[in-house]
Formats: C-alpha cells, sequence, structure tokens
C-alpha cells in the first residue's frame, strides 16, 4: 500500500451498469449515458482521500458483459496494478457483478484490493445509491486492512468477498450478500471496518476461461434433454444446479453419465441458497451414485460461481478430468 504520508493511488475503471444510467424520454426506461468521471464528480470528498485516475472501460448494462468482456475487464485491472497503483475500484452493472466478481476474485494474483461497486438506483431518481456506494468503495481500497483480501463487492456500506458474493433481491439496495458467512465487513463514517478472514482459493488464471460451459437447473421431473443437448453442442463443461444435497431425478442419470463417459466435467452444485453438496444418498439419482460415476461436486458454490469456476480450471487444466476435479472440490470431500 502507499506511504501513509500520501493518498493512496486509485484507479477506477468505468464499465456502465445501472450507476452510469439516466432516464431516456424517447426509451421509456434507463441506458448507460454517465461516463467515470461524470460519476465520480457526484462524490463530494473523494479527492481527499486518494489520487484518482479514471479510465473509461465502456458503458455496458449487466447483461451486456459477457466472459470474454470481463477477462478483457480483468486484463485492464492488471493494466492498473501494474501501473502502480495501490488498489483498482470498478463501476459495475449489478446484474452480472457475481459473475465478474468471481472471475477476478479467483484470477487476479496481487494483494492489491479490487473493489467493484454499482447501483440499484439509476441517476434520474431521487434515491440514486451510486455516489454513496462508490465513496464507500474508495474508502474499502485506501483502506490498509484491505490488502491480501482480494476482490470485494461493496454496497449499501456492506463489504463482501468476491467469491462468495450473491444478488439477493432484485431492487432492494442491501441485495448483495454471502449467504453462508455474511460479510467480510462495513463501512461506517468513512472508515472500513473488517471483521472475519478472507476466505480464498490459490489463484486460477488460465490464458483465458474455456467457453463454453452452460448452467442447467435441475427441477422436479426433469430429464436428460438439456443436459446431453449441452454435450452435443460442444460445451466444455456443465454444471447443474441439483436438488437439496446434489441429487437428480432418475431420468436426468443418463445425460450425466454420457457426459463423464466423453471425458468432460459435470460439476453438481444444489440450487438451495446455502449449504453444500454431498454425496449422502444411495438412491437412483442421488449424490453418492453421481460421485461414484465422475461427477465432481461444487461444495457450497452457486450454479453461476461454479459455471466460472469451471471455465478457469478447464482454461488451466483442459481436458484433464482429475485435475479440475482436483481444483474444484479443493480437498474437502475424500476420495
Amino acid at each position: 500500500m502507499a506511504d501513509p504520508g500520501n493518498r493512496p493511488r486509485i484507479l477506477l475503471l468505468a464499465t456502465g451498469g445501472t450507476i452510469s444510467m439516466q432516464v431516456d424520454a424517447e426509451r421509456g426506461g434507463a441506458v448507460p449515458r454517465l461516463t467515470g468521471g461524470q460519476i465520480l464528480a457526484a462524490v463530494p470528498g473523494a479527492e481527499k482521500i486518494a489520487e484518482l485516475e479514471v479510465r473509461e472501460f465502456g458503458r455496458y448494462p449487466g447483461p451486456h458483459m459477457t466472459i470474454e468482456r470481463m477477462w478483457e475487464l480483468r486484463a485492464a485491472v492488471m493494466r492498473g496494478l501494474a501501473d502502480g497503483f495501490d488498489g483498482v475500484v470498478v463501476t459495475h452493472g449489478t446484474d452480472t457483478i457475481e459473475e465478474t466478481a468471481y472471475l477476478l476474485d479467483r484470477s487476479i494474483p496481487s494483494d492489491a484490493p479490487v473493489v467493484i461497486t454499482g447501483a440499484m438506483r439509476n441517476s434520474s431518481e431521487l434515491s440514486w445509491d451510486g455516489p454513496a456506494n462508490l465513496m464507500a468503495a474508495l474508502q474499502v481500497a485506501t483502506s490498509r486492512e484491505a490488502a491480501g483480501r482480494g476482490t470485494m463487492v461493496v454496497m449499501d456500506e456492506e463489504i463482501v468477498q468476491g467469491a462468495e458474493v450473491v444478488k439477493t433481491h432484485t431492487e432492494a439496495a442491501g441485495t448483495f450478500r454471502s449467504p453462508n458467512w455474511g460479510p467480510l465487513g462495513v463501512t461506517d463514517k468513512g472508515i472500513a471496518l473488517f471483521y472475519r478472514e478472507s476466505r480464498r482459493k490459490a489463484t486460477l488464471a488460465p490464458d483465458t476461461p474455456a467457453t463454453p460451459v452452460d448452467l442447467v437447473k435441475i427441477v422436479a421431473g426433469a430429464d436428460a434433454r438439456l443436459v446431453e443437448s449441452s454435450l452435443d453442442t460442444g460445451a466444455r463443461g456443465i454444471v447443474l444446479e441439483a436438488l437439496g444435497r446434489g441429487n437428480v431425478p432418475v431420468a436426468v442419470v443418463p445425460g450425466i453419465r454420457r457426459w463423464v463417459d466423453a471425458g468432460r466435467p459435470v460439476v453438481i452444485t444444489s440450487r438451495s441458497l446455502r449449504g453444500r453438496v454431498l454425496d449422502t444418498y444411495a438412491y437412483p439419482g442421488g449424490g453418492h451414485e453421481l460421485r461414484e460415476m465422475g461427477a465432481i461436486f461444487g461444495d457450497h458454490m452457486t450454479g453461476q460461481q461454479a459455471r466460472i469456476e469451471l471455465m478457469l480450471a478447464v482454461g488451466v487444466h483442459g481436458g484433464d478430468v482429475a485435475a479440475i476435479r482436483s481444483v474444484v472440490e479443493a480437498g474437502r470431500y475424500a476420495d
């Protein structure tokens, strides 16, 4: 981090999102419009806590952030750190903050803090939360205690680990949560306070993430059609949001077996918001059968987190399913 006698140097990367939006009367809704500099101008006092530089990455709504753009954003973050910035703050659309935060947290090999923020209300609304969120993000990025904690999401005065963050509400300001472990800390009257240690795995940084990797949600009465279609159309891996502890209807099993026989990775997570998957049940379609068959278990990861994890793991290890299993399961399951 920077010398205590100087303000830390912080790079602001603006990517768009609701924080950059205004209502367009002709279109009848909010669209990206504000630059990073314009958003920063709405944050009084920001220049007192950091020496700031703004770089415009783009003005993308959250749903327009593809995996390729997220990887380009990672490169922009890495360039900023190589340029000597003490931390990086990213303004981002909230619809895909989960995926971007997970990707950056798992793949950036640096102790400098990377903080993602955004807004749940656009700048045409009286309750625009963008400026307060950006100030809180800057407070975290300039905190000495933020070093070594990887990528974090800061919204509504809470600090959440990037690899744990889940969007839990469609419009509430406090939507971003870590359902299993809670926040790392909070911002309070200009100070970042951390109350627990970060849970981080070793950096996983391929030359590029492997795509496509598909995500299929399992429901009552599901069959193998979507699972088999993913295999037949060339996906390099698949994540199944299974039922409960990691179980599927019997009719899904033949599709999983085809994936395993083809030597491509299948990761099992749960559609439940909290808890981990485990091979507890030995009935047909139960987690025990799936694991014996060769499926990989995704611990506490959500489906969208496991999808990014699998993209990174396949990007590093190619078709080596045993190596991919080692990365994804991280020693949390007995052989």
